[in-house]
């Protein structure tokens, strides 16, 4: 989370100073949409971790954090990037993110594999919403020419 919501809050903030505020204020809800997703399933679950009894260790939340802030990262800069190296490196990272606290002992493996699932479900929306975004500044832009 030290790195991922920074480099979100980069792009966030490069967006919207490009003119992009409707995407960047997109990717901002999705992020917000993290824990209000993933602390309940927590306490629903109640799951302990892989070294410890505590609970609260299913779905992993910095799993999901990374995976949101890297890919909304990506689809934020996508415009200036094209379809090249923002979103490899962004699945890249998430993927390195779950496979680490796998590694380290943090989680289990369906811990992370769940956080995956889930924010899979919340980048397809966000790009949905991105794309409804686009079409409509699109039409906007068509409206207002000569």
């Amino acid at each position: 989370m030290a790195i991922a919501l920074p480099v979100l809050a980069v792009a966030v903030g490069y967006a919207a100073w490009r003119g992009h505020r409707a995407r960047a204020t997109a990717v901002v809800l999705a992020m917000a949409a993290v824990p209000v997703l993933v602390v309940p399933l927590k306490l629903w679950i109640d799951r302990t971790g892989p070294l410890t009894a505590e609970s609260g260790y299913y779905p992993s939340g910095h799993t999901a954090t990374a995976m949101v802030a890297y890919c909304g990262a990506a689809l934020l800069l996508r415009p200036r990037t094209g379809r090249g190296w923002a979103m490899p490196v962004a699945v890249g990272l998430s993927a390195a993110t779950g496979i680490g606290l796998v590694l380290r002992g943090y989680h289990w493996p369906l811990d992370v594999l769940g956080s995956w699932l889930l924010c899979g479900m919340v980048l397809a929306l966000l790009v949905t919403a991105l794309r409804w975004i686009d079409n409509r500044r699109a039409v906007g832009s068509e409206a207002g020419a000569p």
